[in-house]
Formats: structure tokens, C-alpha cells, sequence
């Protein structure tokens, strides 16, 4: 962080990296910033469309300490969520910027593909689909026909995948 920065460097500009001219404590540099809240703000929609209600506390995402109350079936969808959000966050770490809720989507959508062709391998499908079917449609929602395109964006769990991106002669149905 910028604080322990400045004691090893002994100088005396402990500000935060991102620019916003705050004290770079840890706590502010991954949660309190204000380049960071949009961010957050966007994953705490998402998890309300989801019907998933965390209180917005710092120590969920940040330590993965969740509420007693918190139905344990949702802390992988949360944990993947909240994982993405610190990756984007530290990818901008020294940069002036916001990270953007496009560049978490996009790598929620690479997580999402990774694990679905895990599943496939190891023929646990059905695992894959409890935790992401819900977040699927919302991320689908969330992007334009644009970005889609662009990304290669198609739902895996419903089957569609345009013709551009098949491979000849492959049957998911016969692959097992």
C-alpha cells in the first residue's frame, strides 16, 4: 500500500496510487476509494438482481468473512464475484482511473468458460449450472450485442452457440 510504501522508501507521500489524494491505507486503497465504489456499487447490484442479500461490508470481499445469517450456497458465486473485483482493482492499482465494470464482466465471462469446460470434463455440469445460470442471464444482460460479438459472449449452459464459433462435426450430446 502506499502507506507502508513511504515508510520503506522514507517519503513522506503516502497518498493513494490510484489519485484521488486519500491516505493509502490498505482499507482505502481496495474498498474506500472513490475510483473504486462505482466498481463495488456494480458487483452489489449484481448481487441483488441475484437475490443474494450481503450487507456491504468490507469483510466479505476483502477477507471472505461472511455474515452467520449468509446461506453458505451462494459464498462460491460471491467468492468468484468478489475475486474478479480484487484482480480488476489491482490490474488499475497505479493508474487514474476507475477499474470498469466491462473489464470485471469480462473476466467473470473468461472464469465462466474456464469452468465450464471444466465441467464438461469432469462431468459435473450440473454443479456448474447451480452456480452460474442465474449470474449467466444477468452478465448477458448487462452487455451489448457489440460486445457479445466482440468477446464471444454466448450462453454455454443453454447450448446456442452461433455457427461462427462450432466446431465442425462435434456433438455435444455424443461426447460423453
Amino acid at each position: 500500500t502506499p502507506v507502508r510504501m513511504a515508510k520503506i522508501k522514507n517519503s513522506g507521500d503516502s497518498r493513494c496510487w490510484q489519485g484521488c489524494g486519500e491516505r493509502g491505507t490498505l482499507l482505502h486503497c481496495w474498498w474506500d476509494c472513490k475510483l473504486v465504489q462505482p466498481l463495488w456499487k456494480s458487483i452489489w447490484r449484481f448481487l441483488r438482481k441475484l437475490e443474494i442479500d450481503l450487507p456491504e461490508d468490507p469483510a466479505i470481499p476483502l477477507l471472505g468473512i461472511y455474515p452467520k445469517d449468509a446461506p453458505p450456497c451462494h459464498r462460491g458465486t460471491c467468492s468468484t464475484m468478489f475475486i474478479v473485483a480484487l484482480f480488476v482493482i489491482a490490474r488499475s492499482w497505479k493508474q487514474p482511473r476507475c477499474p470498469m465494470t466491462e473489464e470485471w464482466i469480462q473476466k467473470m465471462w473468461f472464469i465462466y468458460t474456464m469452468e465450464y469446460y471444466s465441467a464438461i470434463k469432469n462431468e459435473d455440469i450440473l454443479s456448474f449450472a447451480g452456480k452460474w445460470m442465474e449470474l449467466e442471464n444477468i452478465i448477458l444482460s448487462e452487455v451489448t450485442q457489440t460486445q457479445k460479438d466482440m468477446h464471444g459472449m454466448y450462453s454455454l449452459i443453454s447450448g446456442y452457440l452461433p455457427k461462427k464459433y462450432r466446431i465442425p462435426g462435434y456433438n455435444p450430446q455424443n461426447s460423453r
